[in-house]
Order: structure tokens, then C-alpha cells, then sequence
């Protein structure tokens, strides 16, 4: 009899858990952001993230890598992180020093440059450096064709060819009347009082550009920075830093989204990470749920042609890619 009772507990306590499960994940939850121009509408094909202008195609980076992926291949976005001069200048650049894409330690291989910023102190740092010190190098002079030739290394003038260092007022002005429908997602890879003065700099730059400010997704590694962009400038759109994107996806996994309470616009991730164990994270389930939101689920980085297309086929609203030129071909198998 008691055994009758307990299994009847048992039935009970399940039945009320599986109501509650089907009910959490029926009622629709509150959305992110309310206008999110990221995120794709049902049936339209990913958007095209050029992942530091295309750095395959073109110097990272650069004025001619931008210039390309917006005016000859036609991406949607632009995506790069920024870094801040000694002068308080916003500059694209992926690391926090120049050695590798510029010729600032003069004709050495890029094998020896290598070499020597394994010393920290041999390093160029953007936040040491003015820009009109960095407008002098040549940010083409390590790029490779596709036939291994480095075609900018000599180039009598830099300016002239679009390989100087780019800052964010001049990208915003290079597109604005003629593509204000461009979409950017920026990194500000400052942290402490370097960041907290970088996001001043991009408000104050988007003043100018007020069709832009709706059109941005800022993101950051940095706590502080984070923190920083929620409370002082709240109408930013955000990425998803690490921890809030971490506790995101397990809400998600677990079937529970209604309980993640992120304000995010962006889920900004890799098609799996490595905890041990590989975690998948290309799943149209995950995208699926993240659309609940309004948040727009954007994969990086991504060049391998198959690769692009399982990613179509999941129905992901974004691919960054540093081959931009290949993935509007992929896209053009499915047009």
C-alpha cells in the first residue's frame, strides 16, 4: 500500500514538473531588444560579416579591405575591434600592437617579427602610439595573395592605396551616404580607464552619424567595460560577453530560457567550444530559442566553404567570415 502511495508522489511530482517545463517553454518570453536589425527574417539567407574587412582577401583591417567587402562583394557588416591611441583616436586593429600587419620594425620577415614580440617590450602598442605615428607604416606590407606574394610590401604610397591604419570616424564617413543601411559590429578590446574612454569616443563619433548608432553591436571581454556600456549608454546595442553568452546557452540547453534574464542584442560564438569535452553549439535549436528573444545568433570564424553551408542550412542570422568573397558565392548557390 505504502509503495501504491509513493509511486502516485512520484507520478505527481513528475506530472507537475513536465507542466511546468512545457509551460516555461510555451509562454513566449520577453524579447531582448525590440527592433534588432541582426537578426534575419524566417526564410532570408545569413547576413555576411566581413571578419576584420576580409583579411584573406585584403590587408585586414584596412581602408581597401573595407572598401572591397562593402562596394565590390556587398557584405552587410563590417566587423573589427578597436583599440585607442596615445591621442584618443579609435583605430581597427586585432591585436593591441602592430608588428605583425605593418612594416613599423622596418624590412624583416615576418617569421623575425614574431620572434621578437615574444618579448613584450619589443612590442609597438597602439595605446603608446599618436595616429598620425601609426599613419606612417603600411598596413599591407605582410599581406599574401593567393599565390604567397606579399603585392603591397613596395607600394610607394600607403595612403594612396587605402593600407593605413583605419579609424572609426573615417569608416563611418567612407559608407555613410552611400550605404547607411551598413551594419557593424565592433570589439573594444581596451579594459580600466582605456576602455571607459574608448566607449565615450564611439558615442561622441556616432553624434555624427546618428543612422549608424542604431546599426551597431558593441562587445568586450572586460567586465568593467561591460558594465560600463549598460549604465552609460544604454540605447548601444550589446554582444553577449563571455559568462552572459555561457549562462545563455545553458538556459537554453536545459529547456529554461524563460529564466535568462540577458539584454543582449548579439550571440557572437563559435560552432562548438572545447571544455574537456566538445560542446556543440551549431544547432537550430539554440538559434530557434535565441529568435524567441529577438537576439540574432552570428558564427565566427568561419572559412570553409561546407562549413558556410551547414550554418545556411541551420538558419543562423549571421556568418563572419575572413573570406568574404567566398561566402557570397556560397550564398549564391542558394539565391
Amino acid at each position: 500500500m505504502k509503495k501504491h502511495i509513493g509511486l502516485k508522489i512520484f507520478a505527481g511530482i513528475l506530472a507537475v514538473i513536465c507542466l511546468f517545463m512545457i509551460t516555461i517553454n510555451v509562454i513566449p518570453p520577453k524579447k531582448n531588444v525590440e527592433n534588432n536589425p541582426f537578426v534575419v527574417k524566417d526564410g532570408e539567407l545569413p547576413m555576411i560579416a566581413a571578419h576584420r574587412g576580409g583579411g584573406i582577401n585584403n590587408p585586414e583591417n584596412t581602408m581597401r579591405a573595407f572598401r572591397e567587402a562593402v562596394e565590390t562583394i556587398g557584405v552587410d557588416i563590417i566587423e573589427s575591434d578597436l583599440y585607442l591611441t596615445k591621442d584618443g583616436y579609435l583605430v581597427y586593429n586585432h591585436d593591441s600592437y602592430i608588428d605583425e600587419t605593418c612594416d613599423v620594425n622596418g624590412d624583416i620577415s615576418l617569421e623575425e617579427v614574431k620572434e621578437r614580440c615574444k618579448n613584450e617590450e619589443n612590442r609597438h602598442y597602439i595605446k603608446n602610439m599618436t595616429l598620425s605615428e601609426l599613419e606612417q607604416f603600411n598596413f599591407g606590407y605582410y599581406f599574401e595573395d593567393e599565390n604567397g606574394e606579399r603585392i603591397y610590401k613596395d607600394v610607394p604610397d600607403p595612403k594612396a592605396f587605402g593600407l593605413q591604419i583605419a579609424t572609426v570616424d573615417k569608416l563611418f564617413a567612407e559608407f555613410y551616404q552611400t550605404h547607411p543601411d551598413l551594419l557593424f559590429i565592433v570589439e573594444i578590446k581596451n579594459e580600466g580607464e582605456l576602455g571607459f574612454e574608448a566607449c565615450k569616443i564611439l558615442d561622441e563619433v556616432l553624434e555624427a552619424y546618428p543612422l549608424y548608432r542604431d546599426r551597431i553591436v558593441v562587445g568586450t571581454f572586460h567586465d568593467e567595460i561591460e558594465q560600463e556600456l549598460k549604465t552609460n549608454y544604454p540605447k548601444l546595442m550589446r554582444g553577449a560577453p563571455t559568462g552572459t553568452a555561457a549562462r545563455f546557452i545553458l538556459t537554453q540547453f536545459l529547456g529554461v530560457n524563460l529564466f535568462d534574464s540577458g539584454d543582449f542584442a548579439c550571440l557572437q560564438i563559435p560552432t562548438s567550444y572545447d571544455l574537456g569535452i566538445t560542446l556543440t553549439l551549431d544547432r537550430a535549436t539554440l538559434i530557434n530559442r535565441a529568435h524567441r528573444r529577438n537576439v540574432a545568433v552570428q558564427y565566427w570564424t568561419i572559412n570553409d566553404a561546407d562549413e558556410m553551408r551547414r550554418l545556411i542550412e541551420l538558419g543562423c542570422d549571421c556568418i563572419m567570415t575572413d573570406d568574404p568573397a567566398l561566402l557570397k558565392s556560397v550564398l549564391e548557390e542558394y539565391r
